[in-house]
Parts: structure tokens; C-alpha cells; sequence
């Protein structure tokens, strides 16, 4: 999450959990290039005028004012462009900037992403400077942080939550939903006054509906969480670091763990690989770019999750269905709708606020 998030932020406020998320005091991204040793800070300055890419000391290494603004053309790209199409630089700043940018928030490569989805991004947060664009950290986990307050506001107000109860079908009748049948065979049926709002993944939602047919929802990412030895070697390092050249993208410190983040983990071919070849690869690498060199870890764990976003390139993102739909009394929501964001947080964010006005 980052600041400019204004979805995030208004949920947080609703729940009552906006101090379980810590904002960083500056919009500040160090990075570590393993290939060639090299370490940098993108430092955003206040105010929608990017000054910081003026001076070549804060510059990204190796590149030049001009390549930033051929990036303009990420602006412009149509529906159906990709990431790669729209911004044809090539040079280092292709690497130690689109690339790793499109990865963490479209969980995909620029040679597939789409274009606009990534414009979002950049509209909302980057460009808007860096009040808009400073990290937001879970110290006590994401499950803490937005889901366990929502949980607590919603049982305050009467709110029965149901786990168990996956939804197998449903049963139609004259442009309404009549009927919701779950898999542990207990059906629901619903009376003129009640309206539907599905959060389902596009498969799960299919599997349900079959006449909604949304974008593919096989998209991968990769974590790896380390609980190290000797804590104090971690208190002087930065909460996130981006990593270059390396099958790791991302390492966040919590405490004593270390966590880090493979996006694009089945394009990029680590999915298949089996966790005691992934766990030394990633350590070294983790160790490589925090500098942490002889560090040791007491124990870890992989966790792999192999439908994590949707595929966002620009064919599947086309295929992202609406809230609104053909069903009188049928919302649906979820980060796989058509937010005009990617699959991310502030997207299913999003999607819910769309659904809540749909609904009343």
C-alpha cells in the first residue's frame, strides 16, 4: 500500500485500524543491484513536479533526464498496449525501473502487462509526488492490520460472518437471482428484498455462474520468510528494499523476520522449483542485497501461491466484468472486476465501494 491510496485510507478510518498500519515518514525505495553491486535510494520530492529526476545525484544510476520523460508514453498507450510497447527505453532505467515498477503492481512482466493499468498507478501515487507515494507497512501482518477490524466492525453491527460455506451454484428467475446452493448442501433462497454482492474469483465465480466469463486468475507470486539469528543485525536496515537483478524482487523487515517477494513467480519459472532449492537461493540473494553477508536464519518457510492475481494483460484485463450486472439484485466486487486498477488491495478496495453504492 501507499499513501495516495485514498481507498485504503478511507477503509482504515472506517474500521478503526488506522494506527495498525505504519506510513513512512518520506517516499523513499533503496534498491540493490546484485549484478553489478550497485545501491541507490528513489527519493520522491513534495509536489506533482518531479524534481528529483533534475539532479543526476538522485537520479536512478546510469540514467539521464530525457529517459524519464520518454516515459510520457505510458500515459498515452491505448486499451490493448503493453508496459513494453509504450515505453520503448531499453536502458537502465527499462531495468532498475519499469521493470520492477509493472512486477509489483501488476505481478506480471511489461512484456505482458497492460499499459493503462499501470498508468493508474502512477497517476494516483508517483506522480502526485511524494506525499502520495510513501510506503505503508503491516508491522504485525496484512490479516491484522485490515481484516481482523473489519471483522470486529462488522460483529458489532449484528453481522453474521459464515466460514465453510463455498458457493456451488445459484438458481435464476425472471432477471433475478432466486436461489444461492452451497457446497455443504444448504441452499439459500432469497426473497424480493435481498440483494447479492459476489467477491469470487474470476474461477470460482464461473464455477457458479458459468455465464460470466472473466480474465484468468492463474497469476503466481512467491514468499519466503526467514526468522534470523541475530536480530541486531537487522535494526539499521530499511523496512523495504527492491532487488535487481535477482529472482527476488522485494525484502521487508518485521522484528526478527525477513520476508521477501517473487511477483510473476510462474512467469519467471520459480514456481515449480522445490523450497531446499529455494530457500538457500533466496537467502543469498536476501543476504546479498541487505548486506548481510555470513547471516544465518534459525528457520523459514515458502509459501507459494499459485492464483494470487489475476493475468493483466491487456486481452484478460478487456475481460474483467463489470460491477453492475445483467441480475437485478447480483453486485459484484472483488479486485478481478473492472476497477480500472490492477489486481491489488486498492483495487478490491475499490470494487467494494462500487458495489456498496450499486447496492443501496
Amino acid at each position: 500500500l501507499l499513501s495516495g491510496n485514498s481507498s485504503a485510507q478511507a477503509y482504515l478510518k472506517r474500521i478503526g485500524a488506522g494506527d495498525r498500519m505504519q506510513t513512512l515518514p518520506d517516499a523513499i525505495f533503496p534498491f540493490a543491484d546484485l549484478a553489478s553491486q550497485t545501491r541507490w535510494n528513489v527519493h520522491l520530492n513534495g509536489g506533482p513536479i518531479p524534481w528529483w529526476v533534475i539532479s543526476p545525484n538522485r537520479r536512478i544510476p546510469g540514467t539521464r533526464l530525457m529517459d524519464y520523460l520518454r516515459g510520457a508514453g505510458l500515459a498515452l498507450a491505448g486499451a490493448g498496449r503493453t508496459v513494453a510497447e509504450a515505453v520503448r527505453d531499453r536502458g537502465p532505467i527499462w531495468t532498475r525501473f519499469w521493470e520492477p515498477l509493472t512486477l509489483a503492481a501488476l505481478n506480471t512482466t511489461p512484456e505482458r502487462g497492460a499499459a493503462p493499468l499501470l498508468w493508474r498507478v502512477l497517476a494516483e501515487t508517483f506522480a502526485r509526488g511524494a506525499a502520495y507515494a510513501r510506503p505503508m507497512l503491516a508491522p504485525e501482518g496484512l490479516g491484522t492490520a485490515l481484516v481482523d477490524p473489519a471483522v470486529a466492525y462488522l460483529k458489532a453491527r449484528g453481522v453474521e460472518i459464515a466460514h465453510d460455506h463455498a458457493l456451488k451454484g445459484v438458481t435464476t428467475m425472471d432477471g433475478r437471482l432466486s436461489a444461492l446452493h452451497f457446497a455443504n448442501g444448504r441452499t439459500v433462497d432469497l426473497t424480493p428484498e435481498d440483494h447479492i454482492v459476489a467477491a469470487l474469483p474470476p474461477t470460482r465465480l464461473k464455477a457458479a455462474m458459468p455465464w460470466i466469463d472473466g480474465p484468468r486468475d492463474d497469476a503466481a507470486i512467491l514468499n519466503a520468510h526467514f526468522v534470523i539469528n541475530d536480530p541486531k543485525r537487522l535494526e539499521n536496515l530499511p523496512p523495504i528494499t527492491g532487488l535487481i537483478s535477482s529472482r527476488t524482487h522485494w525484502v521487508f523487515i518485521k522484528g526478527d523476520v525477513v520476508s521477501l517477494t517473487v511477483s510473476a513467480a510462474d512467469r519467471l519459472g520459480v514456481m515449480d522449483l522445490a523450497p531446499d532449492e529455494l530457500m538457500p537461493m533466496l537467502w543469498d540473494e536476501t543476504c546479498q542485497g541487505l548486506g548481510l553477508a555470513g547471516a544465518t536464519y534459525r528457520t523459514g518457510r515458502i509459501n507459494k501461491e499459485r492464483r494470487a492475481t489475476i493475468d493483466q494483460s491487456p486481452a484478460e484485463n478487456a475481460k474483467r466484468p463489470a460491477a453492475k450486472t445483467t441480475l437485478a439484485n447480483l453486485t459484484l466486487a472483488g479486485d478481478g472486476t473492472r476497477t480500472g486498477l490492477p489486481a491489488t488491495i486498492e483495487g478490491a478496495l475499490r470494487s467494494g465501494e462500487t458495489a456498496a453504492r450499486l447496492a443501496a
